[in-house]
Protein backbone atom coordinates (compact mmCIF):
# COMPACT_ATOMS: atom_id res chain seq x y z
CA UNK A 1 0.00 0.00 0.00
CA UNK A 2 1.16 3.37 -1.19
CA UNK A 3 0.64 6.09 1.40
CA UNK A 4 -1.66 9.59 -0.69
CA UNK A 5 1.63 11.93 1.29
CA UNK A 6 4.03 9.57 -0.68
CA UNK A 7 2.57 10.28 -4.25
CA UNK A 8 2.45 14.40 -3.28
CA UNK A 9 4.56 14.72 -6.40
CA UNK A 10 2.55 13.35 -8.93
CA UNK A 11 -0.23 14.77 -7.85
CA UNK A 12 0.94 18.26 -7.77
CA UNK A 13 2.33 17.89 -11.43
CA UNK A 14 -0.79 15.90 -12.48
CA UNK A 15 -2.85 19.16 -11.80
CA UNK A 16 -0.74 21.90 -12.90
CA UNK A 17 -0.37 20.21 -16.11
CA UNK A 18 -4.12 19.55 -16.54
CA UNK A 19 -4.69 23.29 -15.12
CA UNK A 20 -2.09 24.77 -17.90
CA UNK A 21 -3.23 22.73 -20.62
CA UNK A 22 -7.37 23.76 -19.58
CA UNK A 23 -5.87 27.06 -20.08
CA UNK A 24 -4.29 26.54 -23.64
CA UNK A 25 -7.77 24.53 -24.94
CA UNK A 26 -9.83 27.07 -23.59
CA UNK A 27 -7.43 30.75 -24.52
CA UNK A 28 -5.06 28.87 -27.47
CA UNK A 29 -7.47 25.90 -29.12
CA UNK A 30 -10.58 27.74 -28.93
CA UNK A 31 -13.19 24.87 -29.75
CA UNK A 32 -15.35 25.94 -27.08
CA UNK A 33 -15.96 29.16 -28.62
CA UNK A 34 -19.44 28.11 -29.71
CA UNK A 35 -20.59 26.35 -26.70
CA UNK A 36 -22.92 29.26 -26.06
CA UNK A 37 -25.13 31.27 -28.47
CA UNK A 38 -26.16 34.27 -28.48
CA UNK A 39 -30.01 35.18 -27.59
CA UNK A 40 -31.33 36.98 -31.14
CA UNK A 41 -32.02 40.30 -29.03
CA UNK A 42 -29.50 39.81 -26.30
CA UNK A 43 -29.81 43.86 -25.39
CA UNK A 44 -34.35 43.18 -24.73
CA UNK A 45 -33.42 40.30 -22.47
CA UNK A 46 -30.99 42.18 -20.65
CA UNK A 47 -33.21 45.15 -20.76
CA UNK A 48 -35.83 42.81 -18.98
CA UNK A 49 -33.92 41.00 -16.40
CA UNK A 50 -31.48 43.95 -15.50
CA UNK A 51 -34.28 45.80 -13.77
CA UNK A 52 -35.32 42.86 -11.64
CA UNK A 53 -32.15 42.62 -9.62
CA UNK A 54 -31.84 38.63 -9.87
CA UNK A 55 -29.32 37.71 -7.53
CA UNK A 56 -26.87 34.80 -8.65
CA UNK A 57 -28.06 31.46 -8.62
CA UNK A 58 -29.74 29.01 -11.28
CA UNK A 59 -33.23 28.92 -11.86
CA UNK A 60 -35.78 27.15 -14.46
CA UNK A 61 -38.96 28.70 -16.43
CA UNK A 62 -40.97 28.07 -15.38
CA UNK A 63 -40.37 26.89 -11.97
CA UNK A 64 -42.46 24.07 -10.76
CA UNK A 65 -41.36 23.96 -7.12
CA UNK A 66 -42.06 20.34 -6.95
CA UNK A 67 -43.79 17.32 -8.33
CA UNK A 68 -47.82 18.46 -6.87
CA UNK A 69 -47.32 21.91 -8.84
CA UNK A 70 -45.55 20.63 -11.68
CA UNK A 71 -49.10 18.42 -12.19
CA UNK A 72 -50.86 21.70 -12.33
CA UNK A 73 -52.81 22.63 -15.31
CA UNK A 74 -51.01 26.19 -15.00
CA UNK A 75 -47.65 24.91 -14.90
CA UNK A 76 -48.53 22.52 -17.50
CA UNK A 77 -50.04 25.54 -19.90
CA UNK A 78 -46.25 27.40 -18.90
CA UNK A 79 -44.35 24.47 -20.45
CA UNK A 80 -46.65 23.98 -23.57
CA UNK A 81 -46.51 27.74 -24.18
CA UNK A 82 -43.08 28.04 -23.46
CA UNK A 83 -40.12 29.51 -23.54
CA UNK A 84 -38.48 26.66 -21.14
CA UNK A 85 -35.42 27.74 -19.84
CA UNK A 86 -32.62 26.48 -17.42
CA UNK A 87 -29.98 29.46 -16.42
CA UNK A 88 -27.33 30.53 -14.19
CA UNK A 89 -26.92 34.10 -13.39
CA UNK A 90 -23.17 35.31 -12.12
CA UNK A 91 -22.20 37.93 -10.37
CA UNK A 92 -21.55 40.97 -12.78
CA UNK A 93 -17.75 41.32 -13.22
CA UNK A 94 -17.26 37.54 -12.86
CA UNK A 95 -15.85 36.91 -16.54
CA UNK A 96 -12.83 39.70 -16.03
CA UNK A 97 -11.75 38.55 -12.47
CA UNK A 98 -11.48 34.94 -13.25
CA UNK A 99 -8.99 34.64 -9.71
CA UNK A 100 -11.78 32.93 -7.64
CA UNK A 101 -12.96 30.55 -10.97
CA UNK A 102 -9.21 29.55 -11.53
CA UNK A 103 -8.00 28.83 -7.94
CA UNK A 104 -11.17 26.65 -7.54
CA UNK A 105 -10.26 25.06 -11.16
CA UNK A 106 -6.32 24.38 -9.81
CA UNK A 107 -8.06 23.08 -6.88
CA UNK A 108 -9.97 20.38 -8.30
CA UNK A 109 -7.12 19.52 -10.50
CA UNK A 110 -5.28 18.04 -7.45
CA UNK A 111 -8.75 16.83 -5.86
CA UNK A 112 -8.92 14.77 -9.12
CA UNK A 113 -4.69 13.84 -8.02
CA UNK A 114 -5.58 12.81 -4.85
CA UNK A 115 -8.56 10.51 -5.71
CA UNK A 116 -6.38 8.86 -8.17
CA UNK A 117 -3.27 8.18 -5.84
CA UNK A 118 -5.76 7.12 -3.24
CA UNK A 119 -7.25 4.38 -5.59
CA UNK A 120 -4.08 3.79 -7.08
CA UNK A 121 -2.18 3.90 -3.70
CA UNK A 122 -4.50 1.45 -2.76
CA UNK A 123 -4.85 -1.40 -5.80
CA UNK A 124 -0.98 -1.01 -7.33
CA UNK A 125 2.36 -1.86 -5.31
CA UNK A 126 5.33 0.07 -5.23
CA UNK A 127 7.44 -0.62 -8.51
CA UNK A 128 4.42 -1.58 -10.43
CA UNK A 129 4.43 -1.46 -14.09
CA UNK A 130 4.16 1.95 -15.97
CA UNK A 131 1.45 1.02 -17.63
CA UNK A 132 -0.90 -0.69 -15.21
CA UNK A 133 -0.52 2.88 -13.35
CA UNK A 134 -1.28 4.61 -16.21
CA UNK A 135 -4.33 2.27 -17.31
CA UNK A 136 -5.29 2.78 -13.55
CA UNK A 137 -5.24 6.46 -12.78
CA UNK A 138 -5.62 7.50 -16.41
CA UNK A 139 -9.01 5.47 -15.75
CA UNK A 140 -10.48 7.31 -12.35
CA UNK A 141 -8.83 10.74 -13.62
CA UNK A 142 -11.74 10.28 -16.88
CA UNK A 143 -14.02 9.05 -14.31
CA UNK A 144 -13.69 12.41 -12.17
CA UNK A 145 -13.00 15.29 -15.40
CA UNK A 146 -15.92 14.00 -17.85
CA UNK A 147 -18.08 10.99 -16.53
CA UNK A 148 -20.73 13.43 -14.89
CA UNK A 149 -20.83 16.48 -17.83
CA UNK A 150 -23.08 13.95 -19.80
CA UNK A 151 -25.40 14.72 -17.06
CA UNK A 152 -26.00 18.33 -18.73
CA UNK A 153 -26.98 16.58 -21.70
CA UNK A 154 -29.95 14.35 -20.32
CA UNK A 155 -31.42 16.62 -17.60
CA UNK A 156 -30.74 20.33 -19.12
CA UNK A 157 -30.39 19.62 -22.75
CA UNK A 158 -26.86 21.12 -23.19
CA UNK A 159 -25.53 20.66 -26.67
CA UNK A 160 -24.45 17.44 -27.06
CA UNK A 161 -21.24 18.55 -29.14
CA UNK A 162 -20.13 20.47 -26.02
CA UNK A 163 -20.14 17.71 -23.85
CA UNK A 164 -18.42 15.91 -26.04
CA UNK A 165 -15.60 18.28 -26.48
CA UNK A 166 -15.74 18.84 -22.35
CA UNK A 167 -15.48 15.10 -22.39
CA UNK A 168 -12.35 15.02 -24.95
CA UNK A 169 -10.84 17.67 -22.16
CA UNK A 170 -11.14 15.05 -19.81
CA UNK A 171 -9.43 12.97 -21.32
CA UNK A 172 -6.83 15.01 -22.11
CA UNK A 173 -6.56 15.58 -18.27
CA UNK A 174 -6.88 12.14 -17.66
CA UNK A 175 -3.94 11.48 -19.88
CA UNK A 176 -1.59 13.76 -18.82
CA UNK A 177 -2.72 12.63 -14.93
CA UNK A 178 -1.85 9.17 -16.17
CA UNK A 179 1.59 9.50 -17.76
CA UNK A 180 2.80 11.81 -14.64
CA UNK A 181 1.86 9.14 -11.98
CA UNK A 182 3.51 6.03 -14.37
CA UNK A 183 6.62 8.53 -14.85
CA UNK A 184 6.56 9.08 -11.01
CA UNK A 185 5.30 5.65 -9.48
CA UNK A 186 7.28 5.34 -6.40
CA UNK A 187 9.76 1.91 -6.92
CA UNK A 188 10.21 -1.09 -5.27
Amino acid sequence: MISIPSLWLPILLGGVLAFLTSSVIHMVLKYHRNDFRQLPDEEAVRNALGPLKIRPGDYAIPYGGGPEAMKSEEFQAKMKAGPVAFFTVLPPDVMTKMGSQLTQWFLYTLAVGVVAAYVAGRTLPAGADYLAVFRLTGTVAFACYAMAVPQRSIWYSQSWLTTLKSMFDGLVYALLTAGVFGWLWPAA
